[in-house]
């Protein structure tokens, strides 16, 4: 994957306190970048979490898988762009594809699939994805 075949990115710097001993982004901060660019996905979506989730309790998004690879260092005061696609909707699942680069740089520094599943917070089972919120996060790519 290069940096062009996602349509939407979040830009952010890196700061000291993210770095670890050897002077590079600590693994699990990779994560944080990762849900700051979906929560910032979803406001491009018209998705305000606050709103639109936190505040109804029936309905609302379970991270059940992470997969990631490292596969350069990030060090304090890089600037990294965050980008995000969407790479499937199942019926209740949603498959997003992400990878952080340095900008004007093809190579990802870290690549990361998140699985979400969409679920009925009383009963904790899976839920169909309305699909005025498919078609909702879908338009965030298309107008990439």
């Amino acid at each position: 994957m290069t940096r062009s075949d996602y349509p939407y990115s979040h830009s952010l710097r890196v700061r000291f306190g993210e770095v670890d001993y050897q002077g590079i982004v600590f693994n699990a901060n990779y994560l944080a970048y990762f849900d700051v660019a979906l929560t910032e996905y979803l406001r491009a979506a018209g998705l305000v979490y606050a709103a639109d989730f936190a505040e109804r309790d029936r309905f609302d998004w379970h991270v059940v898988k992470v997969t990631m690879e490292l596969k350069q260092p990030a060090r304090a005061d890089d600037m990294l762009d965050v980008c995000v696609k969407i790479g499937r909707f199942g019926r209740s699942s949603l498959t997003w594809d992400l990878a952080i680069f340095r900008p004007g740089i093809e190579e990802p520094v870290t690549v990361c699939e998140i699985i979400w599943v969409y679920t009925d917070q009383q009963t904790h089972l899976s839920a169909e994805i309305p699909e005025a919120m498919r078609d909702k996060l879908s338009a965030v790519g298309d107008a990439g």
